[in-house]
């Protein structure tokens, strides 16, 4: 005897009740044709991940309440796990129903409440304190949530219970790292599995909300902890496992997604992230980009139009006194080789009106970044202005290592409504647009090997400003993403001066990085929904003593 598991990696909006729940049902129907009797969807698949505040509203509980109600209307023949808030006794809990025939079987309340990182989710729920266990088709079954894998207990206690499968719902983002987030999980949960015995189906979300990217790569392993069926990467899937019972659930081995390296995914994720960001807040035209001939904005061009599209790409350059031939050359080429509609409007009128209007007052000042910033300011402007005229929203271009020492322009570079690649350090970069070049050189090859310059003063340069990129990339994931000390960066070789430097570049540019528009996060610690310190601090971070 068997039966047919399948794993809905759906793609849901947060506060799109309705859409959620259509979505929930075409993947049952499905399933039910492809002759499952169980499909599991992802946490708080009704809702979206993470409602935050929505949470705390009682009319938007009472309408995913309803949804939930809708949603076990319209399904037959088929059982679903799902997950969706539940209020009980003035109470909310995270929770996972199995639902069957229009009536909830059981339920169970999420005990591991993640309280770090990008999760606060202590501030809307309450912990459960019980197993969830219900019996389908002569099986004994377990319900967790996410978190719940993670920690010793809530598994055990499932098992103790009697489950012979548990099943695993989540809402786990994605991030870069050494090796491949999905690869990261697998240690856990096949640990679990091994160590207790039973198969564990893991079901993960897809899709980008607000700054957090779902990767999806759905699995099961089996009693032993073996890997017997992986989903797809960034991709919608419904994803069909088979069990043999004898009488204890076996899952057949089937088709396994190859990992792929850490480029790649991130890649991946940068494009799924402006897909969803631009299509779910509803930029049907498209967007804009500012497109200056260096390699963070044909990085950003690059990923829009594997997004979108290129008919709902425009591009545009906005050369200045300084702008070098050579980056209006290599912009228009990259617009022709990606087929995106193409634009030169040259703020050298403007930025002179700018001038001759602040030279009064500016008599007898010596020319600095204010004269720099003008410049920026203009695009950004003229940006805006396409983006309100043609409904295509702006796209900035800034990188993390700018956006970490401040090397940005307020109301400048920095206004739009995404910032694609700003959790992407520069020197990854140049890897994302090799690896994008692997696939179709679209981005001119001078682009990759010519110095990087803001080109807003003659002969610019980054390292006139700033530390080789080399040696500051690692300076900030020390200090940003590893939280480490000036003190223990200097103990692992690096200069005194350019470490105190770039740690009081970083401090003192709070204030700019809380005006910047949102972005992809694809590292451990992004700035805003991670890393969260004040504007305003006395602390330096320097011997006081």
């Amino acid at each position: 005897m068997t039966i047919s598991i399948a794993l809905a990696q759906i793609n849901p909006t947060v506060g799109d009740l309705k859409g959620n729940a259509a979505q929930i049902v075409d993947a049952a129907v499905t399933a039910r044709k492809m002759g499952c009797s169980l499909i599991v969807y992802p946490e708080l698949c009704i809702t979206g991940y993470p409602p935050e505040d929505l949470l705390l509203r009682r009319d938007f509980i009472d309408d995913s309440m309803q949804a939930l109600d809708q949603v076990m209307r319209s399904v037959d023949g088929i059982a679903m796990i799902l997950g969706h808030p539940h209020r009980q006794d003035e109470k909310l809990y995270n929770a996972a129903s199995f639902v069957l025939e229009g009536t909830v079987l059981g339920s169970y309340y999420k005990q591991d409440l993640p309280n770090y990182s990008v999760f606060d989710e202590k501030r809307y729920f309450e912990a459960g304190e019980e197993a969830g266990v219900v019996e389908f088709e002569g099986v004994r079954v377990g319900l967790t949530i996410c978190e719940d894998i993670w920690r010793h207990g809530p598994v055990e206690q499932s098992v103790e219970a009697g489950a012979r499968l548990v099943i695993n719902i989540n809402a786990s983002p994605y991030h870069i790292d050494e090796v491949d987030r999905a690869e990261q999980r697998l240690p856990v949960v096949s640990e679990r599995a091994r160590t207790l015995g039973v198969p564990i189906v893991y079901v993960n979300q897809v899709g980008l909300q607000d700054e957090l990217v779902f990767d999806g790569a759905s699995f099961v392993v089996d009693a032993a902890g073996t890997l017997t069926q992986r989903g797809r990467y960034f991709k919608e899937q419904v994803l069909v496992s088979e069990f043999d019972l004898d009488p204890d659930p076996v899952p057949r081995k089937a088709g396994i997604e190859s990992t792929r390296d850490v480029v790649e995914s991130a890649y991946q994720a940068l494009v799924l992230g402006v897909h969803d960001y631009v299509n779910k807040n509803g930029f049907t035209a498209g967007v804009v980009v500012g497109l200056s001939g260096g390699i963070d904005s044909a990085l950003t061009l690059a990923i829009a139009a594997d997004a979108l599209g290129p008919d709902r790409v425009t591009a545009v350059m906005m050369p200045s006194r300084y702008t070098a031939d050579m980056s209006l050359e290599d912009a228009r080429r990259q617009a022709d080789s990606l087929g995106i509609d193409y634009h030169i409007i040259p703020i050298e009128p403007m930025f002179k009106s700018f001038l001759d209007g602040l030279g009064e007052l500016f008599k007898g000042q010596a020319k600095d970044e204010t004269e720099e910033n003008l410049q920026a300011r203009c695009r950004g402007v003229i940006l805006m202005a396409i983006s309100n005229k043609f409904s295509r929203m702006v796209l900035t271009t800034g990188n993390k290592s700018e956006m970490a020492v401040g090397y940005a322009t307020l109301y400048g570079d920095m206004a739009g409504g995404f910032a694609v690649i700003k959790d992407v350090p520069k020197t990854l970069v140049y890897r994302l647009a090799r690896y994008r070049n692997s696939i179709d050189p679209v981005i001119p090859e001078r682009v990759l090997t010519r110095p990087p310059s803001a080109e807003l003063r003659p002969d610019q340069k980054d390292v006139d400003s700033l530390p080789d990129y080399a040696i500051l990339d690692p300076i900030l994931e020390r200090y940003i993403e590893l939280d480490q000390s000036p003190g223990e960066i200097i103990a692992a070789g690096f200069e005194p001066e350019v470490v105190y430097r770039v740690a009081r570049m970083v401090d003192v540019n709070e204030y700019k990085r809380r005006q910047a528009p949102p972005g992809v996060r694809i590292t451990k610690r992004a700035f805003g929904r991670d890393r969260r310190y004040p504007i305003t601090s006395g602390y330096k971070g320097t011997p006081i003593f």
